[in-house]
C-alpha cells in the first residue's frame, strides 16, 4: 500500500511538471512571435540619412580649435602650480605648518583645514590682482575687443606687479644671472619665467623667518617646563604632556590666530 501511495504522488508530480512545460513552451512561442513582429515593423520604418561635412577651405583654421583645447588643458593641469608659485599661498601655508609644529599639536588643525584657510586667505589678499586681471584682460577678450595674445599679457601683468613687489632684488638678480642674459635696463625686459622662481624663493625666505619667530616663545616655554620638571625630580613625566595644554592656553589668551593672520595679511597687502 505504501508503495502504491508513493507511486501515485510521483505521478501527480510528473503531471504538474507536464503542465508547467506546456505553459513555458507556449510562452516561448508567443514571445518569439512578438519579437518577429517587432523586427518586421522596425524594418518597415525608414531612417533618414545623416551626413556630416567639414569645410576645409583654409587649412590653417583647422588647427586653431585643437591648439586652443591643448592650451586650456595645459592651463588646467598647471593651475595648482600657478596658484602656489604666483600668489601668496606659499607663505601662508608654510607659516601655518610652522605654527602647528611649534605648538606641538601634531595633526590639529588638520591639513585639509589649514589648506582651505590658506586658500581663502590667498583669494582675499589677491582680490585686487584678480579684479584687475578680470577687468583688463578677461572681460575685453570675452567681448572680442582684444586679441588672445593681448588678453594674456593683460592678465599676467597684475601678477607680475604683485610678484615684483614681494621679490628681493638679490633673488631676482640671481635668476637673471643664471639665465645668462645681460643686465636689463628696465624691469619690463625681465621675463615672467624669471620672476616666478625669484618670487618663490623670496616667499620661502619670509615664511621661514615668520616660522622662526613663532617657534621662539613656544621653545622658551618648553625649556622652562622641562627645567622645572627636572628640578622637581619628575624625570619620567614627559615635558610635552605638561607644556602642550599650557601652550594652547597661552595661544588662546593672546588671541594667536588673530595676531598671526593679521601680520600675514598686513605683510602681503601692504609690504
Amino acid at each position: 500500500m505504501q508503495i502504491l501511495v508513493f507511486y501515485q504522488k510521483i505521478m501527480e508530480i510528473v503531471n504538474y511538471l507536464k503542465y508547467i512545460l506546456i505553459i513555458l513552451t507556449l510562452f516561448l512561442v508567443i514571445s518569439e512571435e512578438l519579437k518577429s513582429q517587432q523586427q518586421q515593423q522596425q524594418n518597415t520604418i525608414s531612417i533618414p540619412n545623416i551626413t556630416l561635412s567639414v569645410d576645409t577651405k583654409d587649412e590653417s583654421d583647422d588647427l586653431i580649435l585643437p591648439l586652443q583645447l591643448l592650451l586650456v588643458m595645459t592651463v588646467l593641469t598647471l593651475a595648482p602650480s600657478i596658484l602656489i608659485l604666483m600668489t601668496c599661498f606659499t607663505r601662508i601655508i608654510i607659516v601655518f605648518h610652522f605654527l602647528r609644529a611649534a605648538m606641538g599639536t601634531q595633526t590639529q588643525p588638520p591639513n585639509q583645514l589649514l589648506t582651505g584657510l590658506a586658500l581663502f586667505l590667498t583669494f582675499f589678499a589677491m582680490q585686487p590682482v584678480l579684479n584687475q586681471a578680470n577687468s583688463e584682460g578677461i572681460q575685453p577678450y570675452m567681448r572680442e575687443e582684444i586679441t588672445q595674445s593681448e588678453a594674456v599679457d593683460r592678465i599676467v601683468e597684475p601678477f607680475r606687479e604683485f610678484m615684483l613687489k614681494h621679490t628681493r632684488e638679490e633673488d631676482l638678480g640671481l635668476f637673471i644671472k643664471l639665465n645668462g642674459q645681460d643686465k636689463p635696463y628696465d624691469i619690463s625686459e625681465v621675463s615672467t619665467f624669471t620672476i616666478i622662481p625669484a618670487f618663490a624663493i623670496s616667499e620661502l625666505r619670509v615664511a621661514f623667518q615668520i616660522g622662526f619667530l613663532l617657534f621662539v616663545p613656544f621653545l622658551v616655554l618648553d625649556m622652562v617646563i622641562a627645567s622645572t620638571l627636572m628640578s622637581l625630580g619628575m624625570f619620567l613625566l614627559p615635558p610635552q604632556l605638561i607644556s602642550l595644554p599650557i601652550k594652547i592656553l597661552l595661544f588662546i589668551l593672546v588671541d594667536g590666530w588673530y595676531l598671526v593672520i593679521e601680520s600675514l595679511m598686513t605683510g602681503i597687502i601692504n609690504p
